[in-house]
């Protein structure tokens, strides 16, 4: 065995194989797979091997999307028969917010380049002739996917990687990982060590036992998953007889299964409920080739579910049941990318749906690890999107759920219910009293909206559908219902309008807690700043300064607000749902000279932000500081004092009102709260929430990460010119960012009103047209209760957004003329900011 390598990847499955494949293509061909028992005996063995290509996460389609258009090119390389069955993919729809969902979907699909059809019931019934139509409204068609032989992939991946230089030593167990103090690692294996520069973890079910090795507690726990194979049906084997085609992957979402052909019989595949976490503290260690005793009770709701929809698989007797380990995370993506607070260690983990993920995810790992950036928006299956809190029973609580969800209606403003109310702010009392409706990020509470004292809906407003998959509304126990869900404009669409015209006209306040906080110190810390981010750093005690952190290739990667406190000091804040993602570049960047300190503030530190025209005077109630204009100027900051505590008051908001946000110790939360709520009584001082926060934002074409701002588009194609300061010679990304801009830009973002809305605004990854042809794609779209108009952020082509350009945007299966418009359609000038 060798004892040297540039990467080793630890896991012979599909996802592992494919990583190993992938650096090898890239050209580093000194690479190495170590697996402890034989290719594919873990997960990959017994996976059904579908290829579904539906998915509302743009990171996850993308990902998708490369691995059904690779996978045949890879059976012309190799000369192996991968066993793919381009048979298509039909996804029935009983419910009309179910074909709002694939509408919805179109959008995604459309803008990332993937084929989707959709199917009156007479059609679906001639490619499904075994199935019952009468009672679904439609269906959309995947004409690309189908299904695949998981290992014959492997095997086919494994020759390709090996064609290339690549070694794969199998019966190998990986015994222990370790880091020198130069940064190498080195694996130590039964076999002996391997020294190298990265390591990829792609163990599946030991996912957590692997992270452990290196001190990490990795988010990912197994969870049951039962598939039934039936006997040979007579139906099937006369079409087979005829040469007829075969009729495809069936999935009725609204009750929770999957079907398709299987060598003349059927196979099924529901999610129920009900299905356990398994291999929470790791499977055995010989295990191999594992299948757990099937629970076919539990399937029994969506077995009669099937009989109903394909009466002849009620018709043929049941030949195996299998019933094996999927690996799960939190929210059911997949975890792709670097490890936090470990250099050159690798995830690729998590893969519930591993085998259609498996090309894309080491195609992108692969140009992550060679290149230093991935080559399309990983956001969404970027390792560091969950926090410390997602230990081992908060996992087994959300990847139960997340596997029982699979099939639910993903609407835009879900809010899952399993393992909440975990991380609260001090105030989570006081808003809940005050009619909080509460949603999370990266495991904290924070108010969504805030419904009239009393305000429920009845089960005639919530109007649920008689089919399994039903939820329309999030269930908090001993709490009446105040929520319905829906890709249009809801029940709460006028509670929130009402809070962006109270904060409007008069004065509103809001817990942003869940911010992310840091400290940056140290004799070279105002230098280090200005070698990392776009903007130029504070050179003044209180001044405050928004900019960016880019990739090397002029991406955007995170945003910071950034206000320099004392000499040599600076508190950076930035979303509070990406706290490790954007802080673990922060540390990994630090110089290793020790001139520069990172220190977390987050969990230390909350934020309360106080906006409208009477923000002033009620803060001048509780304190002696002088707030005017002259004293107190828009984007700077001051230690001030409320009462009797002490904060940080900065003159900034993500709304663009006169506001502050005010930083304070944690503790002394509820003290300041308070004093504030009091001294705002006679102005009529009212809480908001997120979903007003950013539909203010919207009217201000304030930009999201990662919506508006993202690694595929270049700064100066997100709007952000103001923020890169032109005096600097240096900072990261400056180099390529330039190139990009000399070159011409490819995209372009803007702001557009859309008009003859009634009852749903663009959300977001909405498709663009001139005509015929797709322009562009929305980043974010809503209603603006400031200008009264329907609104949409998008990127278009750069010769397409001259304001009054007229286009037209997708909006769940209809067109509606979009205009582009100036920026900031609210307050262009900042008057009120500055007021």
């Amino acid at each position: 065995m060798k004892t040297s390598a540039r990467v080793v990847v630890i896991g012979g499955g599909v996802v592992g194989v494919s990583t190993l494949y992938h650096l090898a293509k890239l050209g580093w061909t000194d690479v190495v797979l170590i697996e402890r028992k034989e290719l594919t005996s873990g997960s990959t063995w017994h996976a059904a091997g579908l290829l579904p290509l539906f998915n509302l996460s743009y990171s996850v389609g993308k990902i998708h999307q490369y691995s059904v258009d690779f996978y045949p090119t890879l059976e012309e390389e190799t000369e192996l028969n991968v066993g793919f069955s381009r048979v298509s993919n039909i996804r029935l729809a009983r419910t009309q917010d179910r074909m709002d969902e694939y509408n919805y979907y179109a959008g995604v699909a459309r803008t990332i380049g993937v084929n989707v059809e959709f199917l009156t019931p007479d059609q679906v019934r001639e490619i499904w002739p075994l199935c019952e139509t009468g009672d679904i409204i439609g269906a959309i068609r995947h004409p690309d996917d189908g299904y695949i032989q998981p290992a014959d992939l492997t095997q086919a991946l494994a020759k390709g990687a090996r064609q290339r230089g690549a070694k794969i030593y199998r019966n190998t167990t990986v015994t222990g990982i370790t880091q020198k103090p130069n940064g190498e690692w080195v694996v130590s294996t039964d076999k002996g060590d391997i020294t190298c520069e990265h390591v990829v973890s792609a163990t599946g079910n030991f996912a957590r036992q692997t992270g452990a090795m290196v001190g990490l507690d990795v988010p990912v726990i197994p969870v049951e998953h039962q598939y039934i194979v039936t006997d040979q049906h007579p139906a099937i084997m006369e079409r087979r007889a005829q040469g007829l085609p075969e009729m495809g992957v069936l999935r009725e979402s609204d009750s929770s299964w999957y079907m398709r052909e299987e060598a003349g019989g059927l196979l099924l595949g529901p999610y129920e409920v009900g299905a356990p976490a398994c291999y929470v503290k790791g499977p055995a260690a010989n295990s191999e080739y594992e299948l757990f005793p099937d629970e076919l009770d539990r399937l029994m709701p969506y077995i009669e579910s099937a009989i109903e929809r394909v009466p002849a698989f009620g018709e043929v007797g049941v030949k195996r049941v299998y019933n094996g380990a999927i690996a799960y995370t939190p929210d059911g993506s997949p975890i792709v990318g670097p490890a936090w607070d470990r250099k050159n260690f690798w995830l690729n983990e998590g893969h519930s749906f591993g085998i259609t993920a498996a090309g894309g995810a080491g195609w992108q790992l692969a140009h992550w690890i060679v290149d230093g950036e991935p080559t399309i928006d990983m956001m969404g299956v970027d390792p560091r999107r969950f926090g410390d809190y997602a230990s081992e029973g908060y996992l087994i609580e959300k990847n139960e759920e997340a596997y029982a969800k699979v099939f639910t209606i993903h609407y835009p403003d879900e809010e899952r219910e399993a393992a909440r109310g975990l991380r609260r702010t001090p105030c989570y009392d006081r808003m809940k009293d005050l009619g909080a409706v509460f949603g999370s990020v990266f495991g904290w509470e924070r108010p969504n909206w805030f419904a009239p004292q009393g305000y429920e809906l009845s089960e005639a407003d919530l109007d649920k559908p008689d089919v399994i998959l039903n939820e329309n509304h999030p269930v908090v126990e001993g709490e009446p219902i105040r929520e319905k869900w829906s890709f249009r404009r809801s029940n709460y669409f006028e509670h929130v309008g009402n809070e962006v015209r109270h904060v409007h006209e008069k004065v509103g306040i809001q817990d942003m807690s869940p911010f992310a906080k840091c400290r940056i110190s140290g004799p070279g810390a105002e230098a280090w700043l200005d070698g990392l981010l776009t903007n130029a750093v504070p050179k003044k005690i209180g001044r405050v300064s928004l900019s960016y952190l880019l990739t090397s290739e002029g991406g955007v990667r995170a945003e910071f607000t950034v206000y320099k406190t004392a000499p040599q000091t600076y508190y950076l804040v930035s979303a509070g749902g990406y706290e490790r993602h954007d802080h673990d570049y922060l540390k990994k960047a630090l110089p290793a000279d020790g001139s520069v300190t990172y220190e977390r503030l987050t969990t230390a530190m909350g934020v309360l932000v106080l906006a409208g025209p009477r923000s002033r005077d009620v803060l001048a109630k509780v304190t002696r500081a002088d707030l005017s204009n002259e004293a107190f100027p828009w984007l700077t900051g001051q230690k001030i004092s409320i009462g009797a505590a002490p904060v940080d008051a900065l003159r900034v908001n993500f709304i663009g009102e006169l506001g502050w946000e005010i930083h304070h110790p944690i503790e002394m939360q509820n003290y300041i709260f308070d004093q504030l709520m009091e001294a705002g009584a006679e102005f009529d001082i009212k809480p908001f929430g997120i979903r007003a926060m950013t539909l203010m934002a919207m009217e201000k074409s304030y930009k999201l990460i990662p919506r508006e701002l993202s690694v595929e588009y270049s700064a100066h194609e997100s709007g952000l010119d103001r923020f890169i300061s032109k005096k600097k010679e240096h900072f990261l990304g400056r180099e390529r960012l330039m190139e990009r801009k000399e070159a011409g830009l490819k995209n372009q973002l803007v702001t557009m009103e859309v008009l003859d809305v009634t009852d749903a605004d663009a959300r977001g990854s909405e498709a663009i047209y001139l005509g015929d042809e797709l322009v562009g794609r929305v980043t974010s779209g809503g209603y603006g209760w400031r200008v009264g108009k329907s609104l949409a952020l998008a990127m278009v082509r750069p010769d397409l957004a001259e304001p009054g350009t007229e286009l037209e945007i997708a909006i769940l299966g209809e067109r509606h003329k979009a205009v582009i418009i100036p920026d900031s359609p609210f307050d262009p000038e900042n008057e009120a900011l500055r007021s």
